[in-house]
């Protein structure tokens, strides 16, 4: 019933889900290399999907004007959206998929705990002790991945010298770093 009753939160939980899914066998590649490189691509596009839910739940009327782009462009949903078109098409870098599985991670994470709760209070004592966990070390993680989204502008720029990156990579994650500067929700980003 509670799945049921949030059905927007519960699609970009399973999306969120899938993402880590995706993202581990990338990061792994039990499955071979040219799979690896195809669940990045899956792990990029879920994670494109959960922003996009993210966007539409935070800015549910869409307007074709220019204060409905500068509203949008000041929400991170808005942000790593942008992100996972930035790197989608472009050569697999295990720096850039990180963001994306601990953003994804952290989330499922929380509407984990929301789905336990509401089935019981004690309920699968292993995996409540495993979210505690990762909620503890959420600061560690968010600083993580700031600095990951910092270093990887220099990647995208050895990228383009080495020929696996566009020549519009590395300027438009450049804008993307000055809207994680200016994020309102992640502080550590600055």
């Amino acid at each position: 019933q509670f799945l049921m009753a949030n059905k927007l939160d519960t699609a970009m939980w399973i999306s969120r889900l899938f993402t880590v899914y995706c993202s581990a066998l990338f990061v792994l590649p039990l499955l071979g290399l040219h799979e690896a490189a195809s669940f990045y691509q899956r792990a990029l596009l879920a994670n494109a999907l959960t922003s996009a839910l993210r966007l539409h739940q935070r800015l549910p009327h869409f307007q074709l004007s220019r204060a409905f782009l500068a509203q949008a462009l000041l929400e991170d949903s808005c942000h790593y959206l942008l992100y996972s078109l930035i790197f989608v098409n472009s050569y697999p870098v295990t720096m850039s998929i990180f963001p994306v599985l601990l953003f994804s991670l952290l989330h499922a994470a929380t509407y984990t705990k929301k789905v336990l709760d509401a089935r019981s209070s004690n309920s699968l004592p292993f995996l409540r002790n495993l979210l505690e966990k990762l909620n503890a070390n959420q600061q560690n993680i968010l600083k993580f991945i700031a600095c990951n989204e910092i270093f990887l502008m220099p990647a995208t720029v050895f990228m383009l010298f080495s020929g696996q990156g566009s020549l519009l990579q590395p300027f438009i994650y450049y804008r993307f770093l000055t809207l994680r500067y200016s994020s309102r929700r992640n502080p550590y980003c600055r």
